[in-house]
């Protein structure tokens, strides 16, 4: 039997904790009023755990890629690949098959589920390998692989995804991304910590890019809930009435970014804030509760 820490090794390399992310895959659900539809959830659960395996390949990768940057780096150095604890030739092995087996659980879902899925993977190998040293793209790369997330779901199940949806998902995943990387140049102040990218970014030019998103992240949003065509696929108008969920998450978001200087690992804040998660909790309710009314 392995030792305790070895298998640890193993289970931390994954991120499973990342696999948060992947639940934007059961979007499509909720908004589609398939929530209670039990082969609806299981096409979608099929797409959610292909998208684990595929993005902790990912994750395996990049950790390889930057497994000495991560050496100087007072947390990321911690990593398994880099602390030595996973040789570099077994995460070599791992992250393709990771990959492989992602691809080949989606290859009985819907075409454009897998399609979805081989496009996140194509962006992520991109942006492990060459985009994530391009400026600006770094961050578009990674909101677009939310979008990939949600339009996976939406093809597992076979339904339409609201253009407005799509939007905000990008915008969103954007303004978590440019704090990501606020809070990362904060912590590194030139001492060369890890992403080279970050020394074309300053602070300021990435607090009017929050800003940016912020803005655009709430109005479409705000757009989707009062459109005619959300009151019409729902039979309500009562979908603005979420709109104060919404707002009350970015600006509780953004109070946690500029005045606790946090926002470095999202996935973490999204479930430990209470307030914050109380907000995104009373959302869910709040739009469950819209979309059952027939």
């Amino acid at each position: 039997m392995p030792p305790i820490g070895f298998s640890w090794a193993y289970l931390r390399v994954l991120r499973p904790l990342q696999w948060l992310k992947n639940l934007l895959v059961f979007a499509a659900l909720l908004f589609a009023r398939q929530a209670s539809d039990p082969s609806q959830v299981a096409r979608a659960a099929v797409v959610f755990a292909a998208f684990c395996l595929a993005s902790s390949g990912l994750y395996v990768l990049n950790d390889i890629v930057d497994r000495d940057s991560d050496r100087r780096h007072p947390r990321k150095r911690l990593r398994p690949i880099a602390s030595g604890a996973i040789r570099r030739g077994t995460g070599a092995i791992m992250a393709p098959v990771l990959a492989v087996a992602g691809l080949a659980l989606a290859s009985g879902s819907e075409p454009g589920a897998l399609a979805s899925l081989a496009g996140y993977l194509g962006l992520g190998i991109a942006y492990s390998i060459m985009l994530k040293r391009v400026v600006i793209l770094d961050t578009l790369v990674i909101s677009a692989g939310f979008v990939l997330r949600a339009v996976a779901g939406a093809r597992a199940i076979s339904v339409a995804i609201s253009p407005w949806l799509l939007i905000c998902t990008m915008l969103l995943a954007l303004f978590l991304v440019l704090a990501k990387r606020r809070h990362e140049l904060l912590l590194d102040s030139g001492r060369s910590l890890g992403r080279k990218v970050l020394d074309r970014y300053t602070p300021e030019l990435l607090d009017q890019m929050i800003s940016v998103a912020t803005t655009g992240t709430l109005m479409s949003y705000i757009l989707y809930a009062f459109s005619d065509q959300t009151a019409v696929k729902f039979q309500s108008h009562l979908m603005p009435l979420t709109v104060p969920f919404v707002l009350y998450g970015i600006l509780r978001y953004l109070y946690l970014i500029y005045r606790r200087d946090e926002g470095g690992e999202p996935e973490v804040l999204l479930v430990t804030d209470l307030p914050l998660l109380s907000s995104i909790i009373l959302y869910a309710v709040a739009v469950a509760a819209i979309v059952s009314v027939r």
